[in-house]
């Protein structure tokens, strides 16, 4: 392929990546859904032509950037005010639970079906199909009511959180003696990753409203990727400290006090906020959009056809919902509809599944069913968000049927 027709193919996929999001807001089917199915399609064609290409490194980049992203935009729109924290605790609970009860479920379903797999492994294996994808979930969920969606932005973007910090921890810490030791190292891993990221949220924000120059977002957004490429190294919870920068820029007012907040300008930093929001939104529209075409096309289909995939997959997908309906109805009680149906997997569920270390490798799991739990997760979110606009287009229009009546009376 010429490199013509290569940058040709780049803007055909941004722009048809645009309508379908311009699909997705009027039916409410997720534009991931969309992409991945355009990338199968393009796998199709370059068999046609014999091209296979091999994908995987440009893959992880595009899943850690889009990460990035993804919660820094998530970030960008929590607003911390006192009132919020009914939904700021509620949602920590449930993302928690759910994680955790998914997690060793589909655990245990993995070693009944894959005979001498240990647990550790089979729980490495289990925590990407347990994490809520904030990808999918946020421009998803715009059509629904201001709780409900606040509610499923802060969730997904815990989910992403503990489930990213769980799976490297477990994987960086196998060697542990007993679950003291794994405590200690997990709240101690915790806190110093909360110190730094406060210390460099803070000197980050400070310094930024002295530059001048356009260019200053894509400055700062290298140094939030290399800031969370260092601290990955250092086995560090990163993911901490793009977060904290974002609800930063976000809340300074409400985060900061004394000293601290006269040394920052309110007039600039606002002005900062409002250029990192629109700029964030375009760039993670973009690298989503490529990161789910090119997973469509590095997908296997031939996987698809073993029974054994679809039975996992739908015991995996059972878990998944069971666990959510349970936590829904213990912590929330009521008005749970559709947020118990709202789970698809996504970004984060692929990069930490192709991250899987060599030693925790079992070549008799079927990758197939990570495909068939993303496809078939967003579809019920799409049915829940579509029969959710229709009950709630009905109340409206039989709300306002039955109003003169009231009034006349």
């Amino acid at each position: 392929m010429s490199a013509y027709l290569f940058v040709i193919s780049l803007c055909v996929i941004v722009i048809v990546s645009f309508f379908f999001n311009m699909i997705a807001k009027r039916t409410n089917i997720p534009s991931v859904l969309m992409l991945i199915l355009l990338g199968l399609g393009i796998q199709q064609v370059l068999n046609v032509y014999g091209i296979t290409p091999q994908y995987f490194n440009t893959l992880e980049v595009l899943g850690i950037v889009g990460l990035i992203m993804i919660v820094l935009e998530a970030a960008l729109d929590l607003e911390l005010r006192k009132e919020k924290w009914p939904i700021i605790w509620k949602s920590l609970v449930i993302a928690f639970s759910s994680l955790l009860f998914t997690s060793l479920l589909i655990a245990y379903i993995l070693q009944f079906f894959i005979q001498n797999m240990e647990f550790l492994p089979a729980l490495v294996y289990a925590i990407p199909f347990s994490i809520m994808s904030s990808a999918i979930i946020i421009p998803s969920v715009a059509n629904l009511g201001k709780d409900k969606r606040e509610f499923m932005i802060y969730e997904s973007t815990f989910s992403d959180i503990l489930g990213i910090m769980f799976f490297y921890f477990l994987i960086e810490n196998v060697n542990a003696a007993g679950v003291g030791e794994v405590a200690l190292l997990l709240s101690g891993n915790i806190i110093i990753t909360l110190v730094i990221s406060v210390v460099l949220s803070y000197f980050l924000t400070y310094i930024i409203q002295f530059i001048k120059s356009d260019a200053k977002f894509f400055l700062f957004l290298a140094v939030l990727v290399l800031l969370y490429a260092s601290a990955k190294l250092l086995h560090l919870s990163s993911l901490l400290i793009i977060l904290m920068f974002g609800l930063l820029l976000r809340n300074h007012k409400v985060l900061l006090f004394g000293k601290l907040k006269r040394l920052l300008n309110d007039e600039s930093i606002d002005a900062l906020f409002e250029d990192f929001k629109m700029i964030t939104i375009e760039s993670s529209f973009l690298v989503r959009t490529f990161f789910f075409v090119v997973f469509g096309i590095s997908l296997s289909l031939s996987s698809l056809l073993n029974w054994e995939v679809w039975t996992i997959s739908l015991l995996f997908l059972t878990v998944i919902y069971g666990v959510r309906y349970f936590m829904f109805l213990g912590v929330e009680r009521k008005d749970i509809i559709p947020q118990v149906f709202l789970a698809p997997r996504g970004l984060v569920s692929v990069l930490l599944f192709f991250a899987i270390p060599e030693d925790f490798k079992v070549p008799e799991f079927e990758s197939g069913a990570l495909l068939v739990v993303i496809i078939v997760s967003s579809l019920v979110m799409a049915f829940s968000l579509i029969a959710n606009k229709t009950d709630g287009a009905a109340n409206t229009e039989n709300h306002n049927i039955a109003q003169p009546e009231t009034t006349i009376k």
